[in-house]
């Protein structure tokens, strides 16, 4: 059964007073998701949005928003996500790119300014209370707004240049990657007594593919608005949980508030993606906790993971093969291929190519990866960098040229440039350097911060800016990210090297 005829049955079938999302202390109850769910099946259908009908949802990890995913899917219609992440005016630049007839939304997200204006010139807008009741708020669809027949989910990846662009993903790739990740019915029981974690954002391919994994598994969801270690370990505790989600910034979270090995007694696995894992990481949590961190590798693109540790794996092999990202799971072929796209032999290094029907383009076609990956003889996958120069940071890319752009708005800025600086916690943080322009002061570093803040996402803020007269550049005067990384460097740390060390 697909993911979409197991949702049907979900909203039609489980018993109205079983518990389905717990959130902030309050269960939600299956009647209540149906209830919602109905309500958003109602309103489409008034609205004349058929199956293949583009519906947006600024989605937040929030029950009622399950709720209209699930029933979005299960009724064939096509979600268009809508990251609520973004500032306002990006957010309401994304909903009138998309021409989306309806827009589903909290009032918190249609309160930001110029968010519910750009709704209701370009789509009707539908206001989701936290009892799940579906309010308008405004506006009419568009005359012959686009339908998208065969795609379920158009996902917003977490690192965009320009315009926002879009992953097309169809219902075969959400069920082959529930398969893949083994997030099958283990009975024909609809529910089941256990639960599961989803602490990542929705939004994003990990937090949405754990959900539907709770959903097409029958598992009570406990819900997160967003990761915090407190609640967390909470959540593993009171419920006894044999396996939790991690992405690394959120391991070294845990490590660091040095949570007693006890809060995690049940817990046999924590499983980890979005970001390599270092791994020094994973042994420290497995020393500390005695519990051993499967890494996973996938993108959006995949619906999910690709490659992966299972446990079996790990107590046989994590002595001889850790920083391997796994094998290749079930369904899933791997290649390395050179510039020439040739496939190289065993143990060399190149752009990873994927072939499955977790792909956009089917099981047959091969999908050239922007990751540099070596095969061993073993079929252990070893990331080995980004043939791009996406910034990855702690689970969310971060495009340069995004933070680039923001930057040079800076009446003062003349040209800016941006790297990642590897940090410990987090994996990488993006970094800035600016050239002033000539015969105008120079901007305060905080100034700058405060305008990046207005302009991007939490995660495309860099953690440092410095201030320069000019760039540094090699001598095709293009600026050298090296010296840049050097310079932030030395700003963090004044004091010079020891001489033994300068060598």
């Amino acid at each position: 059964m697909g993911i979409r005829d197991r949702l049907s049955r979900l909203l039609a079938e489980a018993p109205a007073d079983a518990e389905a999302i717990e959130y902030q202390g309050d269960w939600w109850t299956w009647g209540r998701i149906q209830e919602t769910a109905r309500g958003v099946v109602a309103a489409l259908d008034a609205a004349d949005l058929r199956a293949g009908a583009r519906v947006g949802l600024v989605l937040e990890n929030r029950p009622e928003h399950v709720a209209v995913v699930a029933a979005v899917i299960a009724s064939g219609r096509c979600l268009v996500m809508l990251s609520p992440l973004q500032p306002a005016a990006r957010l309401a630049d994304d909903i009138a790119r998309c021409e989306l007839p309806v827009v589903v939304s909290g009032a918190e997200a249609l309160a930001r300014e110029g968010v519910l204006s750009a709704v209701t010139g370009n789509g009707a807008a539908k206001e989701l209370g936290k009892d799940g009741t579906l309010l308008p708020a405004g506006g009419s669809a568009p005359a012959g707004a686009p339908a998208n027949p065969g795609v379920a989910v158009e996902m917003l990846t977490s690192g965009t240049t320009g315009p926002p662009k879009r992953v097309h993903l169809r219902i075969g790739q959400l069920d082959q990657a529930l398969v893949s990740g083994g997030q099958t019915p283990k009975s024909e029981r609809l529910l089941s007594p256990s639960a599961s974690l989803v602490a990542t954002p929705l939004v994003h391919i990990g937090g949405l593919w754990r959900a539907l994994a709770c959903l097409a598994t029958g598992r009570r969801m406990l819900l997160m608005p967003r990761f915090a270690v407190g609640p967390w370990v909470s959540a593993v505790a009171r419920h006894r949980l044999r396996a939790a989600s991690l992405v690394p910034a959120a391991i070294r979270a845990v490590l660091d508030a040095e949570v007693p090995k006890e809060r995690l007694a049940g817990l046999q696995v924590v499983t980890s993606g979005t970001a390599p894992c270092p791994p020094e990481l994973a042994d420290a949590f497995f020393r500390t906790y005695g519990i051993p961190v499967l890494m996973t590798y996938g993108a959006t693109e995949f619906a999910g993971a690709v490659v992966g540790w299972t446990l079996p794996l790990h107590q046989q092999w994590w002595q001889r093969k850790a920083g391997s990202a796994g094998r290749a799971f079930a369904g899933v072929e791997l290649r390395v291929t050179g510039e020439d796209e040739g496939e190289l032999p065993v143990g060399r290094t190149g752009r990873l190519e994927v072939r499955t029907e977790q792909s956009t383009r089917g099981g047959r076609a091969w999908v050239r990866t922007s990751d540099l990956a070596r095969i061993d003889a073993d079929r252990f996958v070893w990331i080995e960098g980004r043939a791009d120069d996406a910034i990855i940071r702690g689970g969310f890319k971060v495009q340069p040229e995004t933070v680039r752009r923001a930057l040079e708005a800076h009446p003062a800025v003349r040209e800016a440039a941006v790297a990642g600086l590897p940090d410990p916690r987090l994996g990488e943080v993006p970094v800035a350097a600016v050239e002033v322009e000539p015969g105008l002061p120079a901007p305060d570093p905080a100034e700058l911060v405060a305008l990046c803040r207005a302009r991007l996402t939490p995660y495309e803020v860099p953690a440092h800016i410095v201030v320069l007269d000019a760039l540094p550049r090699t001598p095709s005067s293009k600026v050298s990210r090296v010296e840049l990384l050097d310079l932030v460097r030395v700003r963090l740390d004044p004091q010079p090297l020891p001489k033994e060390e300068q060598r």
